[in-house]
């Protein structure tokens, strides 16, 4: 469950792609934490116990939670970010009982795509013919996965559909509060709001929970606090396109970790459309780094792009 940023100003590559390494293992460890301790419970209850949980980990910024002044219209769009992201994140974890660890993966890539897309139709950002295209190999990338007509498509497949476009709506949300708002705040506030849809569609389906389970999704929210940090250790450290293409590997230990751990096959179909999903979310990022770039220094007579 990884998240955009912007381009990092540093000029530390080695460091950027350890930590994209650590983000990749550690995002890996989620996803198979969750298939370990979600079986058996509903997915709204997995996802309101992994948010409960990792509420601990907002201790931190309750300071700069409690000082920031948030107006009526921010709070409605706040609610909105958590509406979004509560049900993508049950779509999630409703798909990882369903379907291997390497398809949830690659499907997951789709985010930024979807993300770029909405930019365009919600913020008028522009897309040029080569986002287009890259935008459109990213949904064959999907064709390739899903090969319909070809092998059964489960609802562990929608549901990553449907997870794809709720997180978009939901990174959409964060890029127009993050405007406004410190990062630690818009964090917070997301995981607070996501824990107060949840609750009462987790009540409603409740299943009692062995003490392995609720230490499993504990760890994952362990990891996946762990992740987002590497993450952004990361961009700091260095440019997206330097740190993104390391992304791929994350797919490479996914297929590992469901080979070794949970005896899935590996599917070459998966590797080659999940390759092509971020071979295009590689390129739409060098062509924004390059657009930023002659946004801060223009060259003579440079067109707009």
């Amino acid at each position: 469950m990884a998240m955009q940023s912007v381009p990092g100003e540093g000029g530390n590559p080695v460091a950027g792609i350890l930590w994209m390494l650590v983000t990749g293992i550690s995002f890996v460890a989620v996803t198979a934490l969750v298939k370990l301790s979600a079986q058996g419970l509903p997915a709204a209850q997995s996802a309101f116990l992994r948010y409960l949980l990792g509420l601990v980990f907002l201790l931190p910024m309750l300071g700069r939670l409690s000082d920031a002044r948030i107006d009526r219209g921010r709070l409605a769009l706040y609610g909105g970010r958590g509406l979004a992201h509560a049900l993508g994140v049950m779509c999630w974890f409703f798909a990882m009982t369903r379907i291997p660890v390497a398809e949830v993966t690659a499907m997951n890539y789709l985010n930024p795509i979807y993300v770029t897309i909405g930019a365009a139709l919600l913020f008028g950002e522009r897309l040029a013919a080569r986002r287009i295209l890259a935008i459109a190999v990213a949904f064959l990338g999907v064709l390739v996965i899903l090969r319909p007509g070809f092998r059964e498509i489960s609802d562990g497949h929608v549901a990553m559909l449907f997870t794809a476009v709720l997180f978009g709506i939901s990174y959409l949300a964060a890029k127009r509060l993050s405007e406004r708002d410190e990062a630690s705040v818009v964090v917070a506030m997301m995981s607070l709001t996501v824990t107060i849809v949840l609750a009462p569609l987790a009540f409603a389906v409740w299943v009692a929970p062995s003490w392995q389970q609720v230490l499993g999704l504990f760890f994952v929210a362990v990891f996946a606090t762990a992740g987002h940090y590497a993450m952004t250790r990361a961009f700091r450290a260095a440019p997206l396109t330097v740190t993104q293409p390391v992304t791929f590997l994350q797919l490479v230990w996914a297929t590992l970790v469901g080979w070794l751990a949970f005896g899935e096959a590996v599917d070459g179909w998966v590797l080659l459309g999940g390759g092509l999903i971020i071979g295009s979310v590689v390129f739409i990022t060098w062509r924004e780094a390059v657009r930023k770039r002659r946004i801060v220094t223009p060259p003579a007579g440079a067109p707009e792009t």
